[in-house]
C-alpha cells in the first residue's frame, strides 16, 4: 500500500449556495416533484464550468496535436502525442467535470515507454461541445475515439472515466491492458448519493432514474459494472485510495473481486483527485504495462467473500 500525507481541507465559500439549493429541493420534492426532479437530474448531468476554464488554461507542449471527432450531435476535442495509427497507444479518459489535459503529467513517461498518447474532452467538458453529459455519453465517446485509432495497448480511466472505460470494452474496440483509478461501480448508487447530498427525498428515486432513461435510452440498472466484469479477460490494475470521500474504496475492491485478471493497488492519503497525479501511481502503472505484478490479487467465493491471494 502506498501512503501519503493528507493536505489540510480548504474551507469553502459555497456552503450558503449549497444550503439554498438543498432547501429548494427538499421543499420542491414535496410540492412540485416533477419540476424538482427535472431540475435536479439536469444538475446531476451538468459538468462544472471549471472543466472548461481549466482546460483553456493549460499550456501543452509542442508535440501535442489537437484534432476533433464528431460523434452524434457533439464535436469532441482530442489531444494526441505521437502517431496512434502506427504506434501502440494509450487512451486516457478523464473523470466527471475534468478534462483530457488533466493527464498531462502522464504524457512524457508514456512516450518514454514507447506509446503514443490519446486523450480527449468528454461532451460538455473542456473544449468539446455539449451542455449535459451522462455515463452512456462517456462510454459512447470513448468508443468513438477508440475506433478512430484502433485497439489500444493501454486504457486508463479516472473516476467516472474508469467505469466508462470498463463498459466500453467491446468486440469493435478494446484495450489490451486496462487501468481504472478511483472507479465507481454502480450508476444507481452514484445517483442515490447525489440525491441524499442534495436532500432529495427517496420517494423521487424512480422519477430521477426515469429522467436518465428518457434522456439516454439506457436503464440506470444496466450500468451496474459488476454485471460485465466476469466477461473481461484482459489484465486490469485498479488503483483506489482509502481516504477517497467521493467514491468509496470498496467500489474499487469490487472491481478487483469480479474482474478475474485484475489486481488492486491501494493508496492512502491521496483522496479522489490527487491519486491521479501521484508519481508513485504513474510509475506503478508503467510497471503494470511492462507486465510486472503490481498490487494485490483479490479472490472471492461463496464461502470467502473476499481475500488477498
Amino acid at each position: 500500500m502506498i501512503q501519503h500525507n493528507q493536505p489540510r481541507q480548504p474551507r469553502t465559500s459555497k456552503l450558503l449556495k449549497l444550503g439554498v439549493l438543498r432547501a429548494g429541493f427538499a421543499l420542491g420534492g414535496r410540492f412540485a416533484p416533477g419540476q424538482t426532479v427535472e431540475r435536479a437530474a439536469r444538475l446531476f448531468a451538468t459538468p462544472y464550468g471549471s472543466s472548461r476554464s481549466r482546460a483553456r488554461a493549460v499550456q501543452a507542449d509542442d508535440e501535442m496535436q489537437r484534432s476533433e471527432i464528431v460523434t452524434g450531435a457533439q464535436t469532441i476535442q482530442t489531444y494526441v502525442w505521437g502517431d496512434p495509427t502506427r504506434e501502440p497507444y494509450a487512451l486516457l479518459a478523464h473523470g466527471w467535470s475534468s478534462f483530457g489535459l488533466r493527464f498531462l503529467p502522464w504524457v512524457a513517461r508514456l512516450r518514454e515507454a514507447g506509446l503514443a498518447v490519446v486523450t480527449f474532452d468528454q461532451p460538455g467538458h473542456g473544449r468539446s461541445t455539449g451542455e449535459i453529459c451522462t455515463l452512456p455519453d462517456f462510454i459512447n465517446t470513448i468508443q468513438a475515439v477508440g475506433r478512430r485509432y484502433g485497439n489500444a495497448a493501454l486504457a486508463v480511466g479516472h473516476s467516472m472515466g474508469g467505469a466508462a472505460v470498463t463498459l466500453a470494452q467491446r468486440e469493435d474496440w478494446r484495450a489490451e491492458r486496462v487501468v481504472v483509478i478511483a472507479p465507481p461501480a454502480d450508476m444507481a448508487t452514484q445517483a442515490e448519493r447525489f440525491m441524499r447530498y442534495m436532500r432529495l427525498g427517496s420517494h423521487l428515486r424512480e422519477r430521477f432514474f426515469g429522467w436518465h432513461e428518457r434522456t439516454t435510452g439506457v436503464n440506470v440498472h444496466d450500468l451496474e459494472v459488476r454485471r460485465y466484469l466476469p466477461a473481461l479477460g484482459q489484465p486490469c490494475l485498479i488503483v483506489h485510495d482509502l481516504d477517497d470521500l467521493e467514491v468509496p474504496w470498496g467500489e474499487g475492491e469490487l472491481y478487483a473481486r469480479h474482474w478475474h485478471n485484475a489486481r488492486l493497488l491501494t493508496t492512502q492519503g491521496l483522496g479522489h483527485h490527487r491519486v491521479l497525479d501521484a508519481p508513485d501511481v504513474i510509475e506503478a502503472v508503467l510497471a503494470f504495462m511492462r507486465g510486472e505484478h503490481i498490487g494485490e490479487r483479490i479472490v472471492a467465493s461463496p464461502n470467502l467473500p473476499y481475500g488477498l491471494a
